[in-house]
């Protein structure tokens, strides 16, 4: 990976990180001080908690790519250190399918006169599902990768006691 692509994507998880930051802090800060009035509408409270609860999980995924991305500059991502990385950001991924169920959830009540909204939410969140599924698809590449290493290491260990 070249410096200017890893400049390019540390500057985007900076400016997308930022946004979280200041996203969740409008939440917190709306919590603390507007409370729930009773109009009729959609409740904020848990919406708003839910969307503190899904800025977390982006932010712990972007930390993790953030050190994945590290270790590719030093050429140490085929490792088993790398798993870590890789299963938080699985995990990241699942919680924010859950916590958009979750706002699914919320929202359906509201949607009994068209109810293709709600399937449209459940929609996106199977398709968050998938995005984890893909990234469990890249992990298994990895593993593959790690161990061929591996096998490689040990080939060139045997061969230089041959020669």
């Amino acid at each position: 990976m070249g410096k200017l692509t890893v400049r390019a994507l540390r500057a985007v998880l900076v400016v997308v990180l930022v946004g979280t930051v200041l996203v969740q802090g409008s939440m917190v800060w709306a919590l603390a001080t507007e409370p729930e009035e009773g109009s009729g509408s959609l409740p904020l409270t848990p919406l708003r908690v839910a969307t503190i609860l899904g800025v977390v999980s982006v932010q712990v995924a972007l930390v993790c790519v953030w050190r994945l991305v590290a270790m590719v500059r030093r050429g140490t991502v085929f490792s088993h250190a790398a798993f870590r990385y890789v299963d938080v950001v699985i995990g990241a991924i699942v919680a924010v399918a859950l916590v958009w169920f979750v706002v699914t959830a919320i929202n359906a009540p509201g949607q009994r006169e068209d109810p293709g909204v709600t399937v449209i939410m459940a929609g996106i969140g199977v398709a968050i599902l998938g995005i984890a599924l893909i990234v469990l698809v890249l992990r298994m590449l990895l593993a593959q990768a790690v161990a061929r290493d591996g096998e490689a290491a040990q080939m060139r260990d045997e061969l230089d006691e041959v020669i």
